[in-house]
């Protein structure tokens, strides 16, 4: 688990993609795939990436992945592999 303090700024971080998800977004990055409803939303991955490099220093993809699972697993419950 993370502390409070990076929780809270995890939330932040979530909120402020879903909105600008939602305004701009889902125009300029989209996943491609069949699946319109996939279990593990754009916005997860994002904030996931953005809070890895961000407050955690983590550069690399299999760095944040890596972290997300471990520490980040009760929060993003359908992190794929």
């Amino acid at each position: 688990m993370i502390n409070q303090a990076k929780a809270l700024k995890l939330i932040k971080l979530y909120q402020y993609v879903c909105d600008r998800y939602e305004i701009e977004l889902q125009y300029h990055c989209q996943r491609f795939t069949n699946n319109s409803r996939p279990d593990f939303t754009d916005q997860e991955v994002m904030t996931i990436y953005l809070f890895g490099i961000y407050e955690e220093q983590r550069f690399k993809i299999k760095q944040i992945h890596k972290f997300a699972s471990d520490y980040l697993l009760g929060w993003f419950p359908k992190l794929n592999s």
